[in-house]
């Protein structure tokens, strides 16, 4: 008989699960469960669509017709709501029981919300889905004044569609500059500038208190921890994700904060396997449990995953993530894991180019590119390879930084 995989979840990590599964076993059964209505779509162009650059038409990748030609069935609108291990089975909101050899849980997350009053009014916003994403540009649309709350990743794509929407914004930060976890003020400056530049003014050491509604329920303004207040009628709130691991609570699988999985996607459990945001996965290259979010990374793990669901062992994950901003004038990267480490070097090339690398044990684990790009390969070769560069830090953060600038023995050594 052939072998029946389950994948539940069909953003990157679950669709290039099911790719792989087709691609390596021509034979099996494949089912893909999604509670979204609609089939996998390009999460990076969404932020265009919502910024009213792109029409609806380029953003979806696969549409029925992908999963039909690959006999590959699809299931959207389902709510998985419960995983029998032990019986090897999932049910669904319909009652529906679903048989499995193999187990993916794609899950992903959801957005936090902030805790104070007034957070579900009409016209505060979370930013995940291409669903969200119409809403946000529907309301853009007719915004005048904005608030933004989240001072990450998330949050800035939010600022960057007040902007191109000519919403004038306020971007309501707890501490002194954004994404300080990774960047200094000086860093931080050049994203802050770019920011005002399209309208949007960051208020440090604030946040949101409350929210104000009108009598219908629509926001109209923020209120801070200080007092102060800021009107909007458009919210956007981005301050993290609340992983999907209520599915697994009543099972064996480990959790925390995110499935445990080990290099291979395999959780506790040898028939279940994980990929994408829900991992907290075996990092090779840090030598411990790791977390990415990265839409890159993702689509890799649900490869991983999906090898090793077939055989166990057959490949490893081994990746250096990166992840892009576009919404200005100068790129930005970050890799790897930018927040972590023991040791720092960083340097300022300029009004609009900076750059700052995380180490650990002397060996970068991530770092953060503005304005200037192209070091980036040869930074993460040096962290793929774990090279203890601990003694050449200067070197580092030369202005036309290569792999040789190390010398060749120094590289090739470790």
């Amino acid at each position: 008989m052939s072998e029946s995989f389950v994948i539940i979840g069909d953003g990157i990590a679950g669709s290039s699960a099911a790719e792989t599964l087709r691609e390596e076993a021509p034979d099996a059964d494949i089912t893909v469960i999604t509670d979204e209505g609609e089939a996998l779509y390009n999460r990076i162009l969404i932020k265009e669509f919502a910024k009213g650059k792109l029409p609806e038409a380029p953003i979806s990748i696969h549409d029925d017709g992908w999963y039909e030609e690959r006999n590959i069935d699809l299931e959207l609108n389902t709510l998985v709501v419960d995983i029998r291990v032990d019986e090897h089975e999932v049910e669904t909101h319909e009652g529906d029981v679903l048989g499995y050899d193999k187990l993916l849980l794609a899950v992903g997350g959801t957005p936090q919300q902030l805790p104070v009053e007034g957070s579900d009014a009409d016209g505060v916003h979370h930013f995940w889905t291409f669903q969200d994403a119409r809403r946000i540009r529907e309301s853009a649309e007719s915004a005048e004044e904005a608030v933004i709350v989240g001072a990450g990743l998330l949050g800035i794509d939010l600022a960057a569609i007040c902007g191109a929407q000519d919403i004038a914004g306020k971007y309501l930060m707890r501490g002194n500059s954004w994404w300080r976890y990774a960047l200094n003020e000086e860093g931080a400056e050049i994203m802050h500038e770019a920011m005002r530049e399209r309208g949007v003014e960051p208020v440090f050491d604030s946040g949101v208190d409350h929210f104000e509604t009108d009598e219908d329920g629509h926001v109209t303004a923020a209120v801070d921890p200080n007092g102060d207040r800021y009107e909007a009628d458009f919210a956007g709130v981005a301050i993290g994700l609340n992983l999907n691991t209520e599915l697994v609570e009543d099972t064996p699988i480990e959790t925390d904060d995110g499935i445990v999985v080990d290099q291979y996607m395999q959780t506790i459990d040898e028939d279940v396997f994980a990929a994408g945001d829900i991992t907290r996965f075996h990092d090779v290259i840090l030598g411990e449990q790791a977390q990415n979010g990265a839409w890159g990374s993702a689509k890799e793990q649900g490869t991983i995953a999906a090898k090793n669901m077939l055989e166990y062992g057959a490949a490893e994950f081994r990746w250096v993530s990166s992840y892009s901003i576009t919404h200005f004038d100068f790129p930005f990267l970050s890799f790897g894991h930018p927040t972590l480490g023991d040791d720092e070097v960083m340097r300022s090339f300029g009004d609009d180019e900076w750059r700052r690398l995380a180490l650990k044990d002397g060996k970068i684990v991530g770092g953060v590119l503005i304005g200037n790009l192209a070091p980036q390969s040869a930074y993460k070769q040096l962290m793929r390879e774990q090279v203890d560069v601990s003694g050449q830090k200067d070197i580092l953060m030369t202005e036309g930084f290569s792999v040789d600038d190390l010398g060749v023995e120094d590289a090739a050594a470790e």
